[in-house]
C-alpha cells in the first residue's frame, strides 16, 4: 500500500465531515473533515503504484476549483481519474451543504 500526502493553502471553509463512495474493485472512497487550518491536506491510500503525478495533477485541478480548507483521505482501489474528481466533488457536495436543508 502506498501513501501518498499533498498540502495546499486554502481559504474556504466547509459545513461538516463528508463520507462518499466505497472501497472496492475499480473504486475509492473519499472522507472529508473540516479544518481550522487555511489549508487542505490530503492522504491517498493506494495500492497502485506509478502515479504520483497524476494523483497530484487530479488533487491540483480539484483545489483550483474549491479551495476548502479539509483535512481529506482518499482510500483508492484503482479508481480512474474521472472517478476520483467525481467523489471529490461528491464529498464538496455533502460538506458543504446545510445539513437543515437536507
Amino acid at each position: 500500500m502506498q501513501k501518498l500526502t499533498y498540502t495546499f493553502p486554502a481559504s474556504k471553509s466547509i459545513n461538516r465531515p463528508a463520507h462518499v463512495g466505497v472501497v472496492g474493485s475499480g473504486d475509492l472512497e473519499v472522507l472529508v473533515e473540516p479544518s481550522n487550518n487555511n489549508e487542505a491536506s490530503f492522504e491517498v491510500r493506494t495500492g497502485i503504484t506509478g502515479f504520483q503525478e497524476t494523483w497530484k495533477k487530479v488533487i491540483e485541478r480539484f483545489m483550483s476549483q474549491n479551495d476548502i480548507a479539509a483535512n481529506i483521505t482518499i482510500n483508492d482501489f484503482g479508481a480512474t481519474p474521472g472517478v476520483v474528481s467525481i467523489r471529490l466533488a461528491q464529498a464538496v457536495e455533502v460538506s458543504t451543504n446545510d445539513a437543515t436543508n437536507n
